[in-house]
């Protein structure tokens, strides 16, 4: 019984100095979305439409410290900076007077900017808050039963990862939504939960997107904290 209460203490106190270095290891958060415009931020922003650059006005609004995202044309807020090994945390929620829509958080996006670029989507769709779809051939792995691939005459090869269980808050209803990004892993939480992790993914710099997908989404408190090699 003594060599068991010791090993249990040894067990976590390795534990909590695992969690100290990982906290270590993280840079200075910075903010992605600070309640005021995108370009007065602590990063540069693009808006991306369906037919290239876009007039920002086209894809987002600012309304008492939430970043919406407008119903409309197809596009993408994206940062100009590439990130590759990191926290990204935000809040979400879908308007609680309009009908649930689409959605997603796109990282380590490489390429040339187009409907839709080679990343790794974080979906936010309706029901499906918590998926992984690799996009445009970005490759990521996942448990079998959770896992497929198919081919897209206009996307290319999409992979997808399946969440493993819902956590998405009713509509109206602020998200705490996490993405921790390590080498070739990628877990998402969503409100405190772990709902999805992929493996062997692509371990690439790349931009970060928030999509916009024809629906309205609200964002806010998004920042980003980089993880020290």
């Amino acid at each position: 019984m003594r060599f068991r209460m010791i090993a249990a203490i040894a067990s976590l106190i390795m534990i909590s100095t695992c969690t100290m270095c990982f906290a270590q290891k993280q840079g200075k958060p910075i903010d992605i979305f600070n309640g005021s415009l995108p370009e007065k931020t602590q990063v540069d922003w693009k808006a991306i439409g369906e037919d290239g650059e876009s007039g920002a006005a086209d894809i987002w609004e600012v309304d008492q410290d939430v970043l919406v995202i407008k119903a409309g044309p197809l596009g993408y807020l994206r940062t100009e900076k590439s990130y590759k090994d990191f926290v990204l945390k935000l809040q979400w929620r879908r308007p609680a007077d309009k009908k649930p829509g689409r959605g997603g958080i796109l990282v380590r996006m490489t390429g040339e900017d187009k409907i839709w670029p080679k990343s790794l989507e974080a979906q936010l769709n309706a029901g499906d808050a918590g998926d992984f779809w690799g996009l445009g051939g970005y490759g990521l792995q996942g448990p079998a039963d959770r896992f497929k691939q198919l081919e897209h005459d206009e996307f290319g090869t999409l992979t997808n990862v399946k969440k493993e269980q819902d956590a998405e808050k009713p509509t109206g209803k602020w998200n705490d939504y996490e993405i921790i990004a390590k080498g070739g892993t990628v877990t998402l939480k969503i409100n405190g939960k772990v709902v999805n992790q992929a493996t062997n993914c692509d371990d690439v710099e790349g931009k970060i997107c928030l999509t916009a997908e024809g629906d309205e989404i609200h964002f806010r408190q998004v920042q980003l904290m980089p993880i020290l090699e």
